[in-house]
């Protein structure tokens, strides 16, 4: 009689600490509509740019595209955060399996996977965020960088700073997981 008891309360308990899973559904909601205000900024900087494209200098141009294609990397991992946190963490997608249209990747990356994703994303959108600075540079003409007599050198610095820890820490980042988990060989 014990025994079914104490059984009892384990399944019980077992069972809440599972359904528990749920409470993250909102969070992934929560994200989409983050999607969606990323489409509303995204139309926003498209329409700003459209009227302007006559009177635009090359570099302008350049640095609103790269603004758009900021945008999009973005909204990229912040679709791959909600598919695959909802599927690692919450439930499985089955309302479209079947789909021609899922992504293969679907399913298949894991919470280690992801984390490399969203850490490659962040790299490459702080190269994007560099590659503005440096053509603005260029736009200004010849500067001395790091003759330390600016702010906006310093600034320029801290950026390549934050850059390359963003890379350091994706390759340490990477290296751990393939250390730890090494690729099975089905030979």
């Amino acid at each position: 009689m014990l025994k079914k008891i104490a059984d009892f309360i384990e399944n019980l308990i077992e069972t809440i600490l599972f359904g528990s899973r749920w409470l993250l559904a909102p969070f992934y909601i929560g994200l989409v509509g983050a999607l969606v205000i990323l489409l509303v900024k995204f139309v926003k900087k498209f329409i700003y740019i459209v009227p302007t494209i006559a009177d635009a200098s090359s570099t302008e141009l350049i640095l609103s595209i790269l603004g758009l294609i900021d945008i999009v990397l973005i909204a990229n991992l912040l679709l791959m955060i909600i598919l695959s946190g909802y599927e690692n963490f919450v439930s499985k997608i089955d309302a479209i399996k079947d789909h021609v249209d899922r992504p293969e990747w679907m399913g298949k990356v894991d919470y280690a996977g992801l984390k490399l994703k969203v850490i490659s994303s962040i790299v490459a959108i702080s190269s994007i965020e560099l590659l503005k600075v440096f053509i603005h540079i260029s736009e200004e003409g010849d500067r001395s960088l790091f003759s330390g007599n600016s702010l906006w050198e310093v600034e320029v610095f801290w950026l390549i700073i934050l850059h390359l820890t963003f890379v350091f820490s994706g390759l340490i980042f990477a290296y751990t997981e393939k250390t730890m988990h090494p690729p099975h060989n089905d030979h």
